[in-house]
């Protein structure tokens, strides 16, 4: 009975170790850092070589003279050891030759870094702003602004559909720059601590409310190129990527004009009439977009750290109060005031949404223009 126990008991941590192993997810298997596409990354990468050879080549001398020490003056071979105090011949050695190492070593790294400090005749300039849990672009140049937001559908991130290709690095509106253009990035936050980090950049920079943050990018080729926060800045830190698409400098142009041209539009339709259902069609996007990472998707919440909406004293309470909170936050709470977030169509369809949906129906419809007076 005892084997009997002992096989079974063998087949199922073999049965069990094979199943964990099947499920695990396994990150990208990368030894090195990436070259980079940007001037100052290939730099980087050049200087790491060339630190990473000049340490191997220590390591191989040192270890080749401590291996040789070992096997030739062993006491089997009858080695004696040599009875001194002190070699000053030894010690100048030893303290010069690491010193000059060093020196060598130091110098292409300044180079180095005093390049990527250097953030002067920009072409274009860009400031990054942090927010839980998306970023702000505003491109000082060109007077055009947005928010980039995590795409990735709900059914992937709660397991209700395969994965994507770019899971969790993929965004509704990425950072557009021409290629060949000297960059210079501003980076700040506006609430809690973010850091702006894109591999392919060569660099990250720290987003921290109430500072200014610069650094410096040009891109030689026009690709994609996909980034994250790198500072755990909240329970949806992992939920906040960057994508930079660099494009040719027609093709840049271009999205320019279209982007001015949207904007302009949506500016002008805070004016006019908005019907129910454009309001909830317009307000069911905007919330799953901004408001669902904490008052979940159906409105109920988190018990403890979110309230409810389905049901909630706010969205079925006074429409004013509503406005209120949404535009100013909640001082003292997680509720982000986002007057500076949200257009005056946005506000207007996602607090009508709220007052509408998962049974509140109450039936009050804010008009954009109420938004735009009440600014």
């Amino acid at each position: 009975m005892l084997a009997n126990l002992l096989v079974r008991a063998r087949n199922i941590v073999i049965g069990s170790g094979l199943f964990i192993w099947g499920t695990l997810a396994f990150a990208a298997f990368d030894l090195n850092m990436p070259a980079g596409v940007t001037p100052i990354s290939k730099e980087v990468y050049s200087l790491h070589m060339l630190i990473l050879w000049i340490c191997v080549w220590i390591g191989i001398a040192v270890f080749s003279v401590m291996f040789y020490s070992i096997y030739y003056h062993r006491k089997s071979r009858g080695a004696v050891a040599a009875q001194f105090h002190e070699s000053t011949t030894v010690e100048v050695i030893w303290t010069v030759v690491p010193m000059m190492i060093l020196i060598a070593m130091a110098i292409p790294a300044t180079k180095t870094l005093i390049a990527m400090e250097d953030t002067s005749n920009p072409d274009i300039t860009i400031t990054v702003t942090g927010y839980q849990w998306r970023w702000k672009y505003d491109y000082l140049d060109e007077g055009i602004s947005f928010f980039s937001t995590l795409s990735t559908p709900q059914e992937q991130i709660y397991n209700a559909a395969d994965k994507g290709e770019h899971y969790l690095l993929e965004v509704d509106n990425p950072l557009v720059v021409p290629v060949g253009k000297k960059l210079r990035i501003l980076t700040t936050a506006a609430d809690v601590l973010h850091s702006w980090w894109v591999p392919e950049l060569g660099w990250k920079r720290d987003a921290i409310p109430g500072f200014i943050n610069e650094n410096w990018a040009r891109i030689e080729e026009p690709g994609i190129y996909r980034g994250q926060c790198a500072e755990l800045c909240g329970k949806d830190h992992a939920f906040m990527p960057i994508v930079v698409v660099a494009k040719t400098e027609e093709d840049y142009q271009q999205w320019v004009a279209e982007l001015k041209g949207a904007q302009a539009a949506e500016v002008e339709s805070a004016d006019r009439e908005w019907s129910m259902a454009e309001l909830m069609a317009q307000g069911e996007e905007v919330y799953n977009t901004v408001c669902s990472a904490c008052h979940q998707g159906n409105g109920q919440g988190v018990p403890g750290a979110f309230p409810a909406l389905a049901g909630g004293a706010i969205t079925t309470g006074p429409v004013a109060e509503h406005i209120d909170i949404v535009m100013h936050g909640s001082p003292g709470t997680a509720m982000q005031a986002f007057a500076d977030q949200l257009s005056d169509v946005e506000m207007a369809a996602v607090i009508t949404y709220e007052r509408n949906a998962w049974g509140n129906n109450v039936g009050d419809l804010v008009q954009p223009m109420t938004i735009k007076a009440l600014r």
